[in-house]
């Protein structure tokens, strides 16, 4: 893709993100056009439905979670890479606020969504988790598809403009993660 189009498509999803979270998903495309400053025209070239638009809002932030694992893992030690990272999936979920509707609606077109940011988010999560329990800092029991699920429904609060709530829930969730967590004994002699 040519970079002044890259610039489009990513000027496109951040409008509509803001345009649907505030006027909800039935919002004018022309609206999130505008918003983008680009033309009606351009925004159907790249998102020719509706249901275009939005998977792609969907699947770029999936991307960005994922691409988030990979850099927290290289800044943070592992138990704080873990711990921002769930904290991250609650911005994940408040993006969802005025897609709900549409992502809720039994339409064909979001049907593979679901398989696309479990397949994504869960190996993601899964590196993360197990660093964290190599190095003792969490327990090393845990299912990384359950442990996503469970972070998703905390997080559900901030779909409704709760982000703060639910960030609470999931650093809960993570602080439950550190219970009988085994030691690390790489550093033994």
């Amino acid at each position: 893709m040519r970079a002044d189009a890259r610039r489009n498509v990513d000027a496109l999803l951040q409008a509509a993100m803001t345009v649907f979270g505030t006027s909800g998903v039935d919002a004018p495309m022309r609206a999130i056009a505008s918003a983008a400053g680009v033309g009606v025209g351009t925004l159907y070239r790249h998102f020719p439905q509706r249901s275009d638009l939005i998977k792609a809002i969907i699947q770029r932030e999936v991307d960005d979670c994922v691409e988030a694992a990979a850099s927290l893992s290289q800044v943070l030690p592992p138990g704080e890479a873990l711990a921002e990272w769930m904290s991250r999936l609650v911005d994940f979920v408040s993006i969802k606020r005025g897609l709900g509707p549409a992502l809720h609606s039994g339409d064909p077109a979001y049907q593979s969504l679901p398989d696309y940011v479990q397949g994504q988010l869960v190996p993601a999560l899964r590196q993360l988790l197990d660093s964290a329990s190599a190095s003792g800092e969490v327990r090393g029991d845990v299912d990384a598809r359950e442990l996503l699920f469970a972070a998703l429904r905390l997080a559900t609060p901030a779909s409704d403009g709760g982000a703060d709530e639910a960030r609470r829930m999931v650093m809960l969730l993570v602080d439950g993660l550190r219970f009988r967590a085994a030691p690390s004994t790489s550093s033994l002699p």
